[in-house]
Parts: structure tokens; sequence; C-alpha cells
């Protein structure tokens, strides 16, 4: 791997690990923040419903799921999606099959027939 003007190392990209698309990497947080902020609207709304029947039990848990929710909700939509298969590419030149050496040509001799 070389070097690029600035210094830094110019790592290769694979395309088992290259990132999805701008678009489809928003579409994708978006769902997950939607799909986190119904579950809280549920929790909400189910401790509504606990409270006027009487479940005294149930809703302080389900009020405090509604009120942790918006944070996990705001993790998960900023967590991008990377992926690492844990295989890292190493430059070193040991285990690399190599071509023999070839035979050394020095002066004709003359005794060379062609």
């Amino acid at each position: 791997m070389g070097r690029d003007a600035t210094g830094h190392r110019n790592e290769p990209i694979r395309i088992t690990t290259a990132a999805s698309s701008r678009a489809e990497d928003i579409a994708a947080r978006q769902k997950r923040y939607l799909l986190s902020m119904g579950i809280r609207s549920a929790c909400f709304v189910g401790a509504v419903v606990a409270g006027i029947a009487g479940v005294d039990w149930l809703w302080p848990w389900l009020i405090a799921a509604a009120l942790i929710l918006p944070y996990v909700a705001v993790v998960m939509a900023n967590n991008s999606a990377s992926k690492s298969d844990g295989f890292e590419l190493v430059d070193r030149g040991y285990g690399r099959p190599e071509l023999p050496a070839g035979a050394k040509f020095d002066q004709p001799t003359g005794q060379d027939h062609i």
C-alpha cells in the first residue's frame, strides 16, 4: 500500500466491505428511527390505557420505556452501518509465489550454437 501526497496510507476498498450508498443509508436510518418512535408511541398509549384500567404496576414501566426510547432511537439512527469482515489485507513479502530466478547470461563465449 502506498501513500498519497498528504502522507496517509491508501487503503484498498474491497467490494465486500464497501459502504452502501448514501440514499440507502439514510433510508435505513429513517426506518430504524420511525420503528423506535412507533414503539415509543405505543408505550405511551399503553401507559395511558394501563393507568385508566388500574394496572398500577404496568404504567410506570411503559412511561419509563417511552422516556428512554427517544435516546435509543437517536443513537440507532446515527449509527452508520459499517461492514467489516475482520480480514486485514497484509502487504508482506513472505508467502507469495514467485518465479524462480533466471539463469544469468554473461558474455557470449563463442561456444553457443544457434
